[in-house]
């Protein structure tokens, strides 16, 4: 991915892209866990610091750009995603990263980011899901469940939410993956797989707000539960997840399921076999939707498929462009066809 990162000959670690902005996040707060992987992936990818920009909106995650030493911009509400799009036509060498929160992208931001999603611009996005607007003081968001009570629906939300993955599957996304923020492993490894994904990759994080809606993905991060609700996928693998690893998803008629190996008569080899790579979303559909508790909650890359990549075709049409121009220069331009000199 030679446009979107230059390769340092120096070895950088993670605390090499420590700013010297005090980090001021509530403890216990999923980003902290966020920032600490992106900085493990970036050194782990040896990117020079002055390779790198991240973008953010509006939020908690979008104090993001002050706590890394690269550049960064903090936009304004749901305009992220834009701000990025220009950064990255105007330096296609720059490891270009959208950073931005539920409320953030897919409430003021949804028009930017379905179209940004669309265009398949080669950088990267991460999405923080807490399902509540945190920094605003607790309002429901569009991906706070239904039912819920929160500062703006003292009698429960009546909208069914959104699926960041859904939504984004469904305006054309080559590459989608969702993570906890509980595990700093997998989200280093998902950051790196996402950077080097020629095109726009989009990383959810399931992400904790301690103060205005802890616990939210508790049934699904715990220790206790976590290996029972996940299904952490891995392309070529058979999708198989629980504390004894015996449970795995089968495909039945047009339905998923979840079988029990060793129970009337399933073995592994029926179950799914994940494949990221291919063109159909159709699976990655279905997997994007299991919901807790009928089904574990897909982890991990869920798609990564190849496709045109908008800026590369942008600056092939202006390579064209200049290469069959008949003027070289304005200077050309300026003095071809009939001229007169003003004495």
């Amino acid at each position: 991915r030679t446009s979107k990162r230059r390769v340092m000959e120096c070895i950088l670690k993670p605390k090499d892209f420590d700013s010297d902005q005090k980090v001021k996040l509530f403890p216990g707060c999923g980003d902290y866990a966020v920032l600490n992987s992106v900085k493990k992936a970036l050194a782990e990818l040896s990117i020079k610091k002055e390779d790198v920009a991240f973008i953010s909106g509006i939020g908690c995650s979008s104090r993001f750009p002050y706590y890394m030493e690269t550049y960064g911009f903090h936009t304004i509400h749901g305009r992220a995603a834009a701000i990025a799009t220009g950064t990255k036509l105007a330096n296609p060498d720059l490891s270009v990263w959208v950073i931005s929160g539920d409320g953030d992208a897919l409430a003021i931001g949804g028009n930017h980011f379905i179209h940004v999603v669309h265009r398949n611009l080669n950088m990267n996005m991460i999405l923080f899901n807490n399902e509540i607007y945190g920094l605003t003081k607790g309002q429901y968001s569009p991906t706070t469940k239904r039912g819920e009570v929160t500062k703006s629906s003292p009698h429960g939300t009546i909208e069914s939410p959104f699926l960041p993955g859904e939504l984004a599957l469904g305006s054309g996304s080559n590459f989608f993956a969702r993570v906890p923020d509980t595990n700093v492993k997998l989200m280093t490894q998902t950051f790196i797989d996402a950077e080097k994904h020629n095109g726009y990759s989009l990383v959810e994080v399931l992400q904790n707000c301690v103060i205005f809606n802890d616990n939210v993905h508790e049934s699904i991060t715990s220790k206790e539960t976590r290996d029972d609700n996940q299904l952490v996928l891995k392309h070529g693998q058979p999708m198989i997840f629980g504390k004894e690893s015996n449970k795995g998803i089968r495909l039945n008629g047009l339905e998923l399921e979840v079988v029990t190996i060793g129970e009337n008569g399933v073995s592994e080899a029926d179950l799914l076999v994940h494949d990221a790579h291919t063109q159909s979303p159709v699976l990655h559909t279905m997997l994007v939707r299991m919901k807790f508790p009928e089904f574990p909650v897909a982890m991990g890359v869920i798609r990564d498929v190849e496709a045109p990549v908008y800026n590369d075709e942008l600056e092939a049409q202006i390579a064209d462009a200049i290469h069959k121009s008949k003027f070289q220069s304005l200077d050309e331009l300026f003095q071809s066809g009939n001229t007169f000199e003003v004495k």
